[in-house]
């Protein structure tokens, strides 16, 4: 009889058992490799979008408005005073993103919530997109206080990107016209930023972050007058849902009836008019001069907030 080389089978348990302990070391690696790499494409979305903020700049002589609304019109909203076209700070950069058919097709007369422009403003853009939020992709439809469906019916595209309105968060207030004054940050309702209105400085200034699908309803196209922004099931135990204007615009706090509240990027309490991330480092940020930055999640509150308004004269650095 002849003897046949052969693993035992303790030889090859134990083998096994390195192959395993090997993956289980190669996976976090190959893990922080792809969340890397999805970092780094969200922030390049983010700089495509500073690059278009820029071109409406060159092409209109200011930055866009946070978003649009004829606040003086008879159909107003009565607890905003917003009222159409409510078309937001993302659809007017459209053209500079390579949409421009986009624009054309959107009928700025008619508004967000007509019915007219449902096929525009449903649809998905992939440059408002986070590849490391998990939230849902496919088009919402506006919700009212409630969470039932708005009465106008409109459905609207989806954004993980939000535009900075400041410290205050007037659409919580007592309704005003005018937003001048109290909204001190780039982008706000009928907002007509220039540069030389932000003393800051461009580059210490946050125009634009991040604010995943995962915890509230965002929309790069505008806002319906009388919607709301409703928080996930799993952070309805967090906060509420926020007035039309949070569709498209967050804040950074202090609120004028909260003095030391701030709310940076990814705090706790997952209110749906902060910014919030899922990238664990922190969340992508978007600078006036059209810089992109990761803004950790422990990032000094004042500083935040000092980066928040256009023109505040803080000395802080850029966080």
């Amino acid at each position: 009889m002849r003897n046949r080389a052969a693993f035992t089978l303790v030889e090859l348990l134990v083998v096994i058992a390195i192959i395993g302990g090997l993956v289980g070391l190669l996976l976090p690696a190959v893990q922080s490799a792809r969340e890397a790499s999805r970092r780094s494409h969200c922030g390049n979305n983010l700089r495509q979008v500073g690059i278009a903020m820029h071109s409406h700049l060159d092409s209109r002589r200011r930055f866009p408005a946070g978003y649009l609304a004829d606040t003086g019109a008879a159909g107003r909203d009565a607890d905003t005073f917003d009222a159409p076209p409510g078309t937001g700070w993302g659809l007017a950069i459209a053209p500079w993103l390579e949409e421009a058919a986009t624009e054309s097709a959107y009928s700025a007369a008619q508004g967000v919530a007509a019915a007219a422009n449902r096929a525009v403003v449903s649809r998905r853009l992939g440059t408002f997109l986070c590849p490391s939020a998990t939230g849902p992709r496919d088009p919402f439809a506006a919700l009212d206080s409630a969470g039932a469906a708005h009465a106008s019916g409109a459905t609207l595209g989806r954004s993980d990107y939000v535009a900075n309105a400041g410290h205050e968060d007037p659409w919580d207030g007592p309704p005003r016209a005018d937003w001048h004054g109290l909204a001190n940050g780039p982008l706000f309702r009928n907002s007509r930023v220039r540069p030389a209105d932000v003393t800051d400085g461009l580059s210490r200034t946050v125009f634009v972050g991040e604010h995943s699908q995962s915890l509230c309803q965002k929309t790069w196209a505008g806002v319906v007058p009388g919607a709301f922004s409703h928080p996930a099931p799993t952070f309805r135990m967090s906060a509420g849902p926020e007035r039309a204007a949070a569709l498209v615009l967050s804040h950074s706090g202090p609120a004028a009836t909260e003095p030391g509240v701030i709310h940076a990027p990814n705090d706790p309490a997952s209110h749906c008019d902060q910014m919030f991330s899922e990238h664990p480092a922190g969340a992508n940020v978007l600078f006036g001069d059209g810089s992109a930055r990761l803004v950790a999640a422990a990032v000094d509150r004042g500083i935040w907030a000092a980066a928040c308004s256009i023109a505040g004269g803080e000395t802080s650095p850029a966080p």
